[in-house]
């Protein structure tokens, strides 16, 4: 699924895109022909936040 996922992407740029992504789909004007790649980039882009948010959930917990 990482496929389409930049290198250099952070979790803030992530986050922002999925966020635009969330309100061109809500706003309806998202023709059909595009609502699959979106749909998809969405998945991928909260993959990689979950992944984000593990990994700084595993090194906050071997601080402690």
């Amino acid at each position: 699924m990482k496929k389409n996922i930049d290198e250099n992407l952070t979790y803030e740029s992530a986050w922002s895109e999925l966020q635009v992504i969330v309100a061109e789909l809500q706003s309806g004007q998202t023709s059909i022909d595009q609502l699959s790649s979106k749909i998809e980039r969405a998945a991928e882009l909260v993959q990689f936040c979950r992944e984000k948010l593990r990994a700084t959930e595993s090194s906050l917990s071997k601080l402690g």
